[in-house]
């Protein structure tokens, strides 16, 4: 076969390669800078900052509104935290109005030596932000000696009122951050039908910095960063933990009409964000966020979260987020699975409360199965069989939680259609023996509600001809219904949740919740905004991390309000008071320039 005639020539080949137009970097548009400094004006992190920098000796030097809103430029535009690449936008891709309302010098954009002056402007204002928001300032150009850097972390865990003060400031500055990009969606009826789940986990953030050597006595330059091991992992990554919360969506029962599809359609945002050190405050971290939601009026759905969690005491996870409203969907590890404890004589089996005669084949159904065994239920039709049978056991849910948290709990044999049939329960509470009644074999309601239909408590031969004496019973034979509240169970109340484990309605929480919080850990490592990429955000310190990795966040957050808005076509109007109000504000002076600054409620309806 004869090549063609450009093949054979190389500068036929390079003429034909596409070049660009133009050297020059692509001029961003106005309306995006302003729509940038109009979502950090609202979040009102400008005047909790310009509230701590109030007072500080030196000059005001550039502003922090500037540095911020080029550091989201640079991740819309170009997927970079780096102040260096902010630098950059500031300088040469702003238009005359957008530099004139950030107070970027128009004459530094040739001169070598004005660039350089106007990047250390900007280093300086991110490192005045830094330092006034850092619990103990250190140096953080070097490694510092072991016994330097342990009071360096101190300053982190401890109760000095003044550190205590900064830490909060901070998570607030991150949470304002993340949450503005929710209050816009829910001003704009995006979360209608939302029910309220939430996804929980919590992913490693790799540093740039090399960790702590043993050998030569000194610290990482990220002194409060440690060893992350993801589940199932035996390799550390060294670094910081995410804590993310996502807004997820269960999925319809087996027996409704959409079986198997979404209950609620909404944009899957990352709706809280805490930055820690591995190992810390798992599962104090989600309450936070939790907590940080509460005023914006989302009911409170499912909660799910993996085994990190479920491994949490009680008092830092299980019982805050019940108080909350939250119903827990938890997984276990391979040694909790199976028989759990005993509360009031009723087995603890898998988080549920069940009968104390349920058969051992059944209790044990889940016993030393591994995580692969547990996910592979489907394929297993004698496990799935034996979760299937367990159900008429668990005891029923008589009456939800009071303002107390305090639910009451049935005997499955007791009530006016009990699940199970119990001789000792017939013995001890005289119940009459069911009249005779013809069945209609065709009808499955009345042939399924038939006692005949149901399974036996297997109880002891020996009590069958001697029963027991009612003082000898367990609590939960002796009355029909118990009360559980908050703490009962000590130590074992981290495994009690709202879903017998692995059932249908178990899996059609779980697993799509689940799948929704490693859906938007994947899209937050992409080949887009990736946040496992240190190269992305090499500020020095976890005051810098912080805040850098909470304007990822929020870019991450806009660009999910985008995409979701050009595949939905959902119009970009305001739905709520607040919104109509700042839509019909009076107009605004113009600036030196002939145009209005910056402002508006709308956000992310370009790309």
């Amino acid at each position: 076969m004869t090549k063609p005639r450009a093949w054979r020539s190389p500068e036929k080949i390079r003429r034909c390669r596409p070049r660009p137009v133009t050297d020059a970097p692509a001029l961003i548009p106005d309306s995006k800078v302003g729509q940038l400094s109009t979502l950090l004006q609202e979040s009102g992190v400008l005047e909790l900052i310009d509230s701590e920098l109030e007072g500080r000796p030196g000059p005001k030097g550039l502003p922090v509104r500037t540095v911020l809103v080029g550091l989201l430029l640079s991740l819309h535009y170009h997927h970079s935290a780096g102040l260096a690449d902010a630098c950059r936008v500031l300088l040469d891709e702003l238009r005359a109005p957008a530099r004139s309302w950030l107070g970027v010098p128009d004459g530094g954009r040739s001169d070598d030596h004005a660039r350089i002056a106007f990047s250390r402007r900007v280093y300086r204002a991110f490192d005045r932000l830094t330092t006034v928001l850092d619990p103990q300032r250190c140096d953080r150009r070097r490694r510092l000696p072991v016994d330097q850097a342990r009071a360096v972390a101190a300053a982190w865990e401890d109760n000095n009122a003044e550190r205590k003060r900064r830490r909060e400031v901070l998570q607030e500055i991150s949470d304002r951050l993340v949450l503005i990009t929710v209050r816009l969606a829910h001003r704009r009826g995006l979360f209608k039908g939302w029910r309220g789940d939430i996804g929980a986990d919590t992913t490693p953030v790799p540093a740039w910095h090399h960790p702590h050597s043993q050998r030569r006595n000194l610290s990482s330059v990220d002194i409060t960063a440690g060893w992350h091991y993801c589940g199932g992992s035996e390799e550390g990554i060294f670094g910081h933990s995410a804590t993310l919360l996502v807004a997820a969506s269960r999925r319809h029962p087996t027996t409704h009409p959409q079986a198997g599809e979404r209950v609620s359609r909404h944009p899957q945002l990352v709706l809280g964000l805490v930055l820690d050190t591995p190992g810390k405050r798992t599962g104090p971290n989600v309450i936070h966020c939790l907590t940080q939601l509460a005023p914006l009026g989302f009911p409170a759905g499912l909660l799910a979260a993996d085994r990190a969690y479920t491994d949490q005491v009680t008092t830092h996870f299980a019982a805050p987020a019940r108080r909350l409203g939250y119903q827990l969907v938890l997984d276990y590890k391979k040694e909790n699975r199976g028989l759990q404890g005993t509360h009031q004589g009723a087995l603890l089996i898998d988080g549920s409360l069940a009968c104390p005669h349920m058969p051992d084949a059944l209790v044990q159904a889940t016993s030393g199965l591994d995580d692969k065994a547990v996910r592979g239920i489907d394929d297993s039709t004698e496990l799935r069989e034996r979760i299937t049978a367990r159900e008429p056991y668990f005891l029923k849910l008589k009456q939800s939680a009071d303002e107390r948290g305090a639910i009451r709990l049935q005997c499955p044999a007791s009530g006016p259609s009990p699940s199970v049939a119990c001789p000792r329960f017939n013995q001890n509470h005289r119940v009459p023996a069911p009249r005779s009644a013809v069945v209609d074999p065709t009808n499955r309601r009345a042939t399924a509600a038939h006692s005949a239909a149901k399974p036996t408590v297997p109880i002891p031969q020996g009590e069958r001809l001697r029963p027991l004496p009612k003082e000898e019973l367990p609590r939960i034979c002796q009355k029909p219904t118990i009360t559980v509240r908050p703490g009962d169970l000590g130590k074992l109340d981290k495994f009690r949740q709202d879903r017998h484990y692995l059932h249908p309605t178990w899996q059609d929480a779980y697993r799509p919740e689940r799948a929704n919080i490693e859906g938007i850990n994947g899209r937050a490592k992409s080949h887009g905004i990736d946040i496992s990429d240190p190269t992305k955000r090499l500020a020095h310190g976890r005051v810098a991390q912080t805040i850098l990795l909470a304007l990822m966040i929020c870019s991450i957050n806009l660009h999910i309000l985008f995409t979701w808005q050009q595949t939905t076509s959902t119009p970009a109007t305001a739905t709520t008071h607040e919104g109509a109000a700042l839509a019909s504000s009076a107009p605004r002076p113009l600036d030196a320039t002939g145009l209005p600054p910056p402002t508006g409620p709308e956000i992310c309806t370009t790309a």
